[in-house]
C-alpha cells in the first residue's frame, strides 16, 4: 500500500482502537487506593460485584480444566481436532495433566476446608483462592478481552519502529518490547507476561526475546510497590524507594540478557512459518513515519468485529484454563514450604556474612527473607515488617519488588504460558536478580538513611 492510497478510514482504524488500548492498559487513574489503570478499575468492579461467589468460580474453572485435559490425554493427540484452540487448551505433555489434576484437587480442599490446615490455611490455600485468584479471574475478564486493542491494531508496529534504537543496543530486544514493559509498569506484571506470551505465540519474539521479556520486563506495577513499601512502615518514603527499585531494575535489565541461562536461549521463533518483525527502515522513509506505515496496514488486516471478540474471547478461556490451575498447583505448595518448613531460612544462610559485610542490621532476620520471595512476593514485606531497623525494612521491601519471579503470581503465569522457560530458569533468574540488585539497593539505602 502506497502512501496516497491510506485514505481517512485507515487512519481511525489505526488511531481509535489503539488509543482506547492506551487508555485502558497504560493510562494512570487515580482511585481511592491510589494510582491504578482502567482495566485494574473495571477488574475492581467485578471483585466487589462477585465478591462471594468468586472462590467458587475459580475452583470450577479449574476442576472443569482438571477434567476436560484428563478426557484430551485419555483420547489422545485426536482430541479436539476439529477445534484447534479446544486442542492446544487441553492436550497437554503428562506432567502438566498431573499438576492441573493436583490444581483441582487443591482447589477442592481449598474451598470446602478439608484436609491438613497447610493446605487451605490463610497464609496458603486461601490467599490463592479467596483473594489472588480473584484478581488473575477479574484481570484475565478484561485484560484477555481488549488485549487485541494493544496487538492488532498498529500501536506495537508503531512503536517497534520507534523505540529499536534504544531497545537493540541497550537490551538486545526488539523496539515492540516497550510497550510490553509499560504495560506491566502501570498496570501489572501480569498483564505484561500475556502480552509477551500472546507475541510470543503470535511469532514477533524468539525464544530468548520472550524469555527475557518475561522475566525481566515483567514488572511490578507502582500500586503494588506502594503497597509492599506500607505494610514494611515506610509508604511516606515511597519516592526514594521507587527511585531504588528502577535503578536497581534498569542495571538488572542490562545484566541479565547477557549471561545465562537467558543468554542462551534459542534465537529461533515458535515455528519455522515465524519471521519476526524487518526493523530496518527503507529509502524514502525516516522511523516515524515508517513505523506509522506498518501500524496502518497492521491496523488494515483487522476486518471483522465478530473476530475481535472470538479472539477476545479465547483470551480469556486461555488465561483462566490455562495459568489459573498452574499459580494454584505450584502458587500453593511454594507458600507451604515457605510457612511451615525452615527451608527458606536455611537458604537464606549463605547471605548472612554478605549481608553484615554491607553493615546491614539484623542481617540474620533480613537473611530469612531473601528467598523466600520466590513463593510470594508479599511474604518478605510481611516477615520482614517487625524488623526494627528502617534501613533493613527498606531493602527488604526494594529487594522482594526487584527480584520479579514469585510463583504465587509471575512465576506461575511464565510457567503456564507458552514462554518458554522452565522452573529451574526461573529459579537461577531469581537467584541472579537478587545477587545483581542486592548490592545496588543497600547502596542506595545507605545514602538514604
Amino acid at each position: 500500500m502506497e502512501k496516497s492510497a491510506y485514505g481517512i478510514s485507515h487512519h481511525l482504524k489505526f488511531i481509535i482502537p489503539s488509543l482506547i488500548g492506551v487508555f485502558l492498559f497504560m493510562t494512570p487513574v487515580s482511585t481511592g487506593d491510589g494510582m491504578t489503570i482502567p482495566i485494574a478499575v473495571f477488574a475492581g468492579w467485578v471483585q466487589s460485584a462477585l465478591a462471594g461467589q468468586l472462590s467458587a468460580i475459580m475452583m470450577i474453572i479449574i476442576v472443569l480444566t482438571a477434567i476436560m485435559t484428563v478426557i484430551a490425554k485419555i483420547k489422545g493427540s485426536n482430541a479436539f481436532q476439529k477445534t484447534p484452540f479446544f486442542h492446544e487448551l487441553f492436550y497437554k505433555s503428562t506432567f502438566w495433566t498431573i499438576t492441573r489434576v493436583a490444581a483441582a484437587v487443591f482447589a477442592v480442599m481449598v474451598f470446602f476446608q478439608l484436609g491438613p490446615e497447610a493446605i487451605h490455611g490463610a497464609d496458603t490455600g486461601q490467599t490463592l483462592l479467596g483473594d489472588l485468584l480473584h484478581v488473575l479471574f477479574a484481570v484475565f475478564l478484561f485484560a484477555g478481552l481488549f488485549l487485541p486493542l494493544l496487538m492488532n491494531f498498529g500501536l506495537l508496529e508503531l512503536f517497534g519502529t520507534l523505540m529499536t534504537k534504544i531497545m537493540r543496543p541497550l537490551f538486545k530486544l526488539p523496539g515492540r518490547s516497550s510497550i510490553d514493559s509499560l504495560a506491566s509498569w502501570i498496570g501489572d506484571g501480569t498483564i505484561g507476561v500475556l502480552l509477551t506470551s500472546k507475541q510470543y505465540e503470535d511469532g514477533y519474539y524468539t525464544k530468548r526475546e520472550a524469555a527475557v521479556i518475561g522475566t525481566t520486563f515483567s514488572v511490578v506495577s507502582i500500586t503494588f510497590t506502594l503497597v509492599v513499601v506500607s505494610e514494611v512502615g515506610l509508604g511516606h518514603m515511597f519516592a526514594p524507594f521507587y527511585l531504588t527499585v528502577i535503578v536497581a531494575g534498569f542495571i538488572a535489565a542490562l545484566i541479565m540478557p547477557r549471561i545465562p541461562p537467558l543468554s542462551r536461549k534459542a534465537d529461533t521463533y515458535v515455528s519455522d512459518s515465524a519471521d519476526g518483525t524487518n526493523e530496518a527502515i527503507p529509502d524514502g522513509y525516516n522511523v516515524f513515519t515508517f513505523g506509522y506505515k506498518k501500524a496502518l496496514d497492521r491496523a488494515g488486516k483487522e476486518t471483522s468485529v465478530y473476530k475481535f471478540f472470538k479472539e477476545g474471547g479465547q483470551n480469556i478461556l486461555d488465561m483462566w484454563m490455562g495459568v489459573a490451575p498452574i499459580v494454584m498447583a505450584f502458587g500453593l505448595v511454594a507458600l507451604v514450604i515457605a510457612e511451615y518448613t525452615p527451608v527458606f531460612g536455611w537458604l537464606g544462610l549463605p547471605f548472612i556474612p554478605l549481608l553484615e559485610v554491607m553493615q546491614v542490621p539484623f542481617a540474620e532476620e533480613a537473611s530469612e527473607t531473601i528467598l523466600i520471595g520466590f513463593a510470594d512476593m508479599f511474604l518478605p514485606a510481611v516477615i520482614g515488617a517487625s524488623i526494627e531497623a528502617e534501613i533493613t525494612r527498606f531493602i527488604i521491601a526494594a529487594l522482594s519488588v526487584t527480584q520479579l519471579i514469585y510463583m504465587s503470581e509471575v512465576g506461575g503465569l511464565l510457567l503456564g504460558s507458552k514462554v518458554p522457560v522452565s522452573l529451574k530458569d526461573l529459579f537461577v533468574i531469581f537467584l541472579l536478580r537478587t545477587i545483581i540488585t542486592l548490592p545496588i539497593i543497600t547502596l542506595f539505602a545507605h545514602m538514604i538513611f
